[in-house]
């Protein structure tokens, strides 16, 4: 069965930092794209950032970067999202999301993904 989970929300202060941790169970998460999405109250889920299996290909929402980090670790078994400078427009639930097939190199869109975790919730107070 395959299982991603997230970690490392909470509650920070504007201007804070955060890094948030997914990890994966019952796939070969090494080898599979990976992305960060979030979900804001009353809003659709979008993207945030995404890193390609071999971490050729790095891809961020316009408006993060310089402010947000996708990283994976050496042993591919988890893949962190790195949150400086935070603002209250980024308080939402994060999740992660890894993809059916391996040797892929990530995108933008939420159907190109198949496992999801079950999100992180992120607040940032003004």
């Amino acid at each position: 069965q395959v299982q991603l989970v997230e970690s490392g929300g909470g509650l920070v202060q504007a201007g804070g930092s955060l890094r948030l941790a997914c990890a994966a169970s019952g796939l070969t998460f090494g080898s599979r794209a990976v992305g960060w999405f979030r979900q804001a109250p009353g809003k659709e889920r979008e993207f945030v950032a995404s890193i390609s299996w071999n971490v050729r290909n790095i891809d961020y929402l316009d408006s993060l970067k310089g402010r947000f980090s996708i990283s994976r670790d050496n042993a591919q078994t988890t893949v962190y999202l790195q949150m400086n400078s935070l603002k209250p427009e980024d308080t939402a639930v994060y999740y992660c999301a890894t993809t059916r097939w391996p040797l892929t190199t990530g995108t933008r869109s939420p159907n190109e993904y198949h496992y999801w975790g079950q999100g992180t919730r992120v607040t940032v107070s003004s």
